[in-house]
Formats: C-alpha cells, sequence, structure tokens
C-alpha cells in the first residue's frame, strides 16, 4: 500500500505541474472546505485495479472541466460512479483548480468504496453504486458564518427575500443554477446569494432539495452575515461580501412569475420552501386524480413501455370476472386483511388481485401502496399495475408470480427445493431491491415488514420484494422517524422494535435476518430444542464465534454446491446487517458491492447486537397495548401479499 500511495501522490503532483504551464493565473477558485466524507468500507478489488479505475475517472472528468465549456461532469468506470460540479459563476482555470483541490483531498480516502468532499466553489463525490437521482441524505447540514452583517435585521429580511427566490426560480432554470444580488434598502450595502442542483435530478428533485437546503440555512440568518446549505443534490448560499462577479448574477424575473416581488408570488414561494411532505401530498393527490379518470386506451405491456404512468385504473366487474367471482380455487393466500386472488384478463394476462377487507386500516394500506409504489419499478420489486376502488370494494393488481413465496421454499412445503446459486441469487436479488428503495428512488421507502413471506419469486426464482403497505417514506432532512412499532416480530431490529426509531437500517437488519434463514432452512423465529433452545440469530452467531460456520447450512443443500469460504462470507454479510448499533450496518448498496465480491471483506469481526435469545418477550413487554396489536396485525397483512400458486 505504501507503493500505491506514493504513486497517487506522484500522479498528483504531475497533474498540478501540467496544469500551471497550461492554464492562466488563477483568480479564486473558491476551495474553502465545506465537507469530507469517506465510506467506512474499502475496496475488495485489488488495491492497484481500483487506484487506476479512480485514477482514470478522475481523468475522465476533469478533461470534460478543462477542455468543454461546462461546470458539470459524470464519469464511470465500472463499478466506480463519479460526479463533479463547479459553481457556474467560476471561470475554466478556477474550475480546473478547485477540481484539483477536491481529489487531493478524496486521496485521504485511501481504498475506501466511496468520497466526498464539498467546497464553496465545487463539489467531487465518487461511490461504487449509482447514485445520480440522489438529491439528499443524512449529512445535509448548515454551515453558518462567524461574522455579523452590518444592520443584520435589515440584512435578514433582504436575504431571506433573495433565498427565497432562488429555491422558486432555480428548478426552472437550464443548468438549475442561479447567482442572485440585491441591495439592502437604506443600508448602502449588498447581499449575494447563490443556488445550484446536480443535472442529473429532476426538477421535483431540485426544487425538493432545496427546499431542505432553505429550510437548513434558516439557522443562520438570524444572526450570521453568511451561511451555505450542503446536500449531495444541491447547494445554497448567501453573504453579506462578494461571491462572484457583478456581470455572473442570473435575471429571475422570467422565472418566478407574476414579473416581479409580488405578495401574491411571496405565497407561492412561502408554499414551495414549506418542504417535501406538501410537494409528496400534491403528488398523491395528482395520482389519485388521474386514477379516477377514465383511459382512452389500455396502457399495454408497462415492462415494454418507454414512459412510466400511473396505475390503470381496473373496473370491478373485470377483476371479478377474471378472478371466477373471487373463487376459493382461485385464491392464493389469505390474511387478516383480506385476500389474494389468481385472475385472468380479457387478453389473457394473468395477474395477482389483492381483495381488501374494509377497515381504516386497510383504507390506510391501499392509500400506502398505491402512493409509494406506483412509480417504483425495479426488476426486484413487485410491480402494481393497477388498482379498483368501487365503494367499499378495495382492489389492488398485481403481476403473477408462479413460484410462491420464499418462505416456502425455506421451511413451507417445498423447503429443499432451491440449490445455493439460487439461494445466493436470491439474496443478491433482494439487496438489489432494497438499495433501489432507500437509494436510488427520488425519496427513501423504508419498507418495514422485510421477510421470506414477503419475497416472491418469478419462473426463473428471481426475488421480488412485495407487501409494500406498511412502508414508510424517510423524510430526507431527517436520520430516522419515531413511530409506533408495525412489522414482524422475529425479523425486526431492536431499536425500533423497543424505542420505535425507524430508519433504513431496520430494512437492513431484517435483510440480514433473511439471509440466514435462507443459508439454514430456518425460520426466524423458530426455537430449537436439541441440543439447546436459541433463535437462529443466536445460533448464527455462537457458530460464527466457534468458527463454526458450516454448521448453519441447511442440511437438504449438497455440500459439493458450496465451500466453507462462501459460506463464512454470506455469514458474515447477514452477521454485519444485525449489527447493533445501527451506524454499525452498511447500506444496502455497499452489501450489494460485497456480495459481487468473492474476496475477504471484514478486517475485523463483526460486533454482536444488543439482544438476541429474549428478543420476541422483550418487544412484547417493551410495548404498549397498541403497539403488540400492530405487530400482530402486520403479521396478518404480510401473509395476503403472497402473489404465488398454491
Amino acid at each position: 500500500m505504501a507503493v500505491s500511495g506514493r504513486w497517487w501522490w506522484w500522479w498528483f503532483a504531475v497533474l498540478i505541474m501540467v496544469v500551471s504551464l497550461s492554464e492562466p493565473a488563477l483568480a479564486n477558485p473558491q476551495t474553502y472546505q465545506l465537507a469530507k466524507g469517506c465510506s467506512p468500507y474499502n475496496t475488495s478489488d485489488p488495491p492497484e485495479d481500483f487506484v487506476r479505475k479512480i485514477n482514470a475517472t478522475f481523468a475522465h472528468l476533469r478533461n470534460q472541466f478543462s477542455r468543454g465549456n461546462k461546470s458539470f461532469a459524470t464519469a464511470e468506470h465500472i463499478p466506480i460512479y463519479a460526479m463533479a460540479q463547479c459553481r457556474n459563476y467560476l471561470s475554466k482555470p478556477d474550475c480546473v483548480a478547485c477540481f484539483d483541490a477536491a481529489v487531493l483531498v478524496s486521496r485521504q480516502c485511501s481504498i475506501a468504496t466511496g468520497a466526498r468532499v464539498i467546497f464553496d466553489g465545487c463539489f467531487l463525490r465518487y461511490e461504487m453504486n449509482d447514485f445520480y437521482n440522489k438529491i439528499t441524505d443524512e449529512g445535509n447540514r448548515q454551515i453558518c458564518g462567524k461574522r455579523t452583517a452590518h444592520n443584520q435585521d435589515v440584512f435578514n429580511t433582504t436575504a431571506q427575500q433573495l433565498l427565497n427566490e432562488l429555491v422558486l426560480a432555480t428548478p426552472r432554470i437550464h443548468g438549475f443554477f442561479a447567482a442572485a444580488k440585491q441591495e439592502i434598502s437604506g443600508g448602502g450595502a449588498t447581499a449575494y446569494a447563490v443556488a445550484q442542483c446536480i443535472e442529473t435530478i429532476t426538477q421535483t428533485g431540485c426544487m425538493e432539495c432545496l427546499a431542505i437546503a432553505y429550510s437548513n440555512i434558516q439557522n443562520c440568518l438570524p444572526k450570521s452575515g453568511s451561511g451555505r446549505a450542503v446536500d449531495v443534490g444541491c447547494f445554497l448560499r448567501y453573504s453579506n461580501k462578494h461571491i462572484f462577479a457583478n456581470n455572473q448574477t442570473t435575471n429571475l424575473a422570467p422565472f418566478l412569475g407574476g414579473g416581479g416581488r409580488s405578495g401574491k408570488k411571496k405565497a407561492i414561494i412561502a408554499g414551495v420552501a414549506g418542504g417535501v411532505g406538501i410537494i409528496l401530498v400534491l403528488a398523491a393527490l395528482f395520482l389519485y386524480q388521474q386514477s379516477k379518470k377514465p383511459k382512452a386506451a389500455r396502457r399495454g405491456d408497462i415492462l415494454g413501455a418507454t414512459q412510466l404512468r400511473g396505475p390503470e385504473n381496473y373496473g370491478y366487474k373485470d377483476l371479478k370476472t377474471a378472478t371466477k367471482g373471487f373463487s376459493e380455487e382461485n385464491k392464493l393466500g389469505e390474511g387478516g386483511f383480506g385476500d389474494v386472488y389468481k385472475g385472468t384478463l380479457k387478453n389473457g394476462d394473468v395477474v395477482a388481485v389483492k381483495k381488501l377487507v374494509i377497515s381504516s386500516r386497510a383504507k390506510a394500506d391501499f392509500d400506502s401502496e398505491v402512493r409509494l409504489i406506483t412509480n417504483v419499478h425495479h426488476r426486484n420489486l413487485i410491480r402494481l399495475l393497477g388498482c379498483s376502488a368501487k365503494g367499499e370494494e378495495l382492489l389492488l393488481v398485481y403481476e403473477y408470480m408462479a413460484n410462491a413465496s420464499l418462505d416456502r421454499y425455506m421451511y413451507g412445503d417445498k423447503r429443499g427445493m432451491l440449490n445455493w446459486k439460487q439461494r445466493v441469487d436470491i439474496i443478491f436479488g433482494t439487496a438489489r431491491g432494497l438499495a433501489y428503495l432507500h437509494e436510488q428512488f427520488h425519496v427513501c421507502i423504508i419498507h418495514r415488514d422485510i421477510k421470506s413471506s414477503n419475497i416472491l419469486l418469478d419462473d426463473e426464482f428471481q426475488p421480488k420484494i412485495a407487501d409494500f403497505g406498511l412502508a414508510r417514506l424517510l423524510p430526507e432532512n431527517q436520520s430516522h422517524v419515531s413511530t409506533k412499532f408495525a412489522g414482524t416480530l422475529g425479523y425486526t431490529a431492536p431499536e425500533y422494535a423497543i424505542h420505535g426509531h425507524l430508519s433504513e437500517k431496520v430494512d437492513i437488519y431484517s435483510f440480514g435476518v433473511v439471509v440466514l434463514e435462507i443459508l439454514s432452512g430456518r425460520r426466524s423465529s423458530d426455537m430449537r430444542v436439541e441440543p439447546i433452545t436459541e433463535y437462529l440469530l443466536e445460533q448464527a452467531w455462537k457458530l460464527y464465534e466457534n468458527e463454526d460456520c458450516l454448521g448453519l447450512v441447511d442440511k437438504t443443500l449438497d455440500p459439493s454446491e458450496y465451500n466453507a469460504e462462501e459460506v463464512k462470507r454470506m455469514l458474515e454479510i447477514a452477521l454485519v446487517c444485525t449489527q447493533s448499533p445501527p451506524n454499525l450496518r452498511p447500506s444496502m448498496s455497499e452489501v450489494v458491492i460485497m456480495l459481487s465480491s468473492d474476496r475477504p471483506i471484514f478486517q475485523n469481526k463483526p460486533n454482536r447486537p444488543s439482544m438476541i435469545s429474549d428478543f420476541d418477550q422483550r418487544v412484547l413487554t417493551a410495548t404498549d397495548t397498541s403497539a403488540t396489536t400492530a405487530s400482530s396485525t402486520s403479521h396478518a397483512t404480510a401473509s395476503f401479499s403472497g402473489f404465488s400458486g398454491r
């Protein structure tokens, strides 16, 4: 590693020398560092290969800045994805210099699988997964300056108005960038402000990100003459000093509506700056209204569609006919809130129809599933084809999964039918689906009920995550939300079951338990009688600590299909996902990387969870009656999502 380290510095020294010979004198690249972060996981690739890919990626980014007339660049040298952006007011030499400085800082992350550097003038990020759609993460924050402005109260009013206008106008501007200034009334001074979003997100994503940034930067305004709000998808800054040249301002008027700073426009701006919640509510209302409108023509095969649309509004009579009047012979599964039926539509398509029993909870589940997964499209997530809401009848229509749910192959009537490769593929596909929900969709979706019965298998035994009735959105400016427990005991993370702390780490914990079930063929909540009584997770940790990983493997598997190192690696991935505290668990994108590698991943053993053997009992005694009811209810809720053959 020492040789590789010297190589990095040599490479960068040569780069700086080339810059000094080929670029004019620099003015102000604005390299004041605002944030830096490194992934806690190192690459599983040989270090030399990783360094070569990183260098090639950086060179590609730099070439786009130095030879083109642009301030935004992306580059991929699989599995590395990278992005860099300069503030548009920087000159080309300043942009290149800012980027070079960011590269230098990123070298401090050594061979970590990801790095992020944010300066006043630019930012650089690379990861080993596609993050281009992401607009925010839990690291979003504000950085307030130490100086105060002359006549701070008057300055606050002017800066607030300027920021309001930028938040409204920037998402409407091509390139998602705006710089503006405003003279302070009667003060002889000026307020300056800048807003910018990355160019790979949508207009709505830019608006949502800036709404979060706007909320964060409010913490600076009352007492500081300068402030920044930084996030992965956007940047917002104000100051009472020059940030950019006078000729670099953007005319905001065409993008504000109404042609001026009217009271009506301010009301609109206030609504926009209110945050993500309003946007999501409006989006949900729009989708609901669209689903009520009659369709001129049938949508067709969604897998071949070139444009994503809302769910199809099926007729109740058509679905009743398709399921033979919701007959017993067509029933695929049943649960506390409704049943699932196999249906054959008039065009010959086979679907699964979930018929919800009428209750306030069922209505909430219906609205939740339609709202959340209408535009969630991934090969490892069950596809919602449409819905029907005639009076009190609530129906959801999904793609049909002929190979049943995973639990039937692990410890049900089809136990022993999956070989080792199929099990590994199911683990991998489930991880990809969760990574999409958590990190690649435009908002973070927490499933809340990941378990074997909610993983369905298609004709080729590829997994699809199902049942979004308990899913929740994680607000993009929060690391977790507090809520009553709703899930299935045995799969639920301790911090959520006991304290109600819900984050994407809860799904990651559940994923780890599912991996153990796939490896062992045991149900997570079943007690083992001989030789000692223990739950699956407890047994897995003891076997791992005793270096007897093969002792966990399902006895129905052929030993020639797997080896000890492969089993150990899969077990370690499962255990690292169940660590306590939750911040020790990897992200799902990092899990995907671990699963893609056949090299050792951990230098030290994972940390043991804080509670195992008496987990269920402690949950029941630590939660109140309503929470306990919710947990038992959710167990039934999950079971009626087995859209599969009997």
